[in-house]
């Protein structure tokens, strides 16, 4: 689990362990990975403590090799590491671009290589990713992070048909507005409010609303599901107009 000690990233550990899954929470802190390992030892799943930089493709190459040499295969993939900045376009350095994109993007499709591989040689795996509302629509002042989450999408419709017919299957979660500490000013901020009013369900979404749709896809009862974008967002997407 790439990026999953904390908000939406910790929800989606506890949950798939609560399914039955041993599972490895990693982010670059080996301290929030170890408390993390530490709760989905308590459910009664094996897990392990490890941290990764997803910036850097030999970090991403230890973490599966420890894991591949822990366990007897490696069945999930999910990547919910990401970052982002809000600020005017106008004035957004281009390492600031960079550095957007090489995390949410660029380390996506390092997992996806590195730990893929493992799951196209035995034939058989599930990778998750996490999009976000803006793979498909736009908000105010985060155009990298925007556009980062757009080629999350591009990306998993693109390994799913790649790697269909090797029984490795790709898809994506794209949560609604769920409060976090990525997006904790925004939603203390008067745009906060208009985002819950955006949202048919007048109400902004909490991590363990997320957890059965990763078990879902995590499971052999997404046998035929590949190349999918879920939203789970309170019906953001669906409605066009404030209400």
């Amino acid at each position: 689990m790439i990026g999953g000690t904390s908000g939406i990233g910790r929800a989606l550990a506890l949950g798939l362990a609560e399914a039955g899954a041993d599972v490895v929470p990693t982010s670059r802190s080996l301290e929030a990975s170890a408390s993390t390992a530490r709760e989905i030892s308590a459910l009664g799943r094996r897990s392990l403590d490890l941290c990764v930089d997803v910036s850097s493709r030999e970090s991403i190459e230890r973490l599966c090799e420890k894991v591949a040499a822990a366990f007897p295969s490696i069945d999930i993939l999910v990547n919910c590491a990401g970052i982002t900045k809000r600020e005017p376009t106008l004035t957004l350095s281009e390492d600031q671009w960079d550095r957007i994109f090489d995390i949410n993007l660029n380390g996506t499709l390092r997992s996806c290589q590195i730990f893929g591989r493992h799951m196209l040689d035995r034939q058989s795996g599930r990778i998750i990713n996490i999009a976000s509302l803006s793979t498909f629509v736009a908000f105010h002042e985060v155009t990298a992070y925007c556009a980062s989450k757009a080629a999350v999408g591009a990306l998993t419709r693109s390994l799913a048909v790649e790697w269909a017919p090797y029984g490795v299957y790709v898809n994506a979660i794209a949560p609604g507005i769920f409060p976090t500490a990525l997006n904790s000013a925004i939603l203390e901020s008067p745009r906060g409010k208009e985002l819950e009013l955006r949202t048919p369900m007048r109400r902004f979404g909490q991590p363990g609303e997320l957890v059965s749709t990763v078990q879902y896809l995590a499971s052999e009862r997404s046998s035929f599901t590949t190349g999918q974008i879920i939203a789970v967002d309170g019906g953001f997407l669906a409605s066009g107009v404030n209400q």
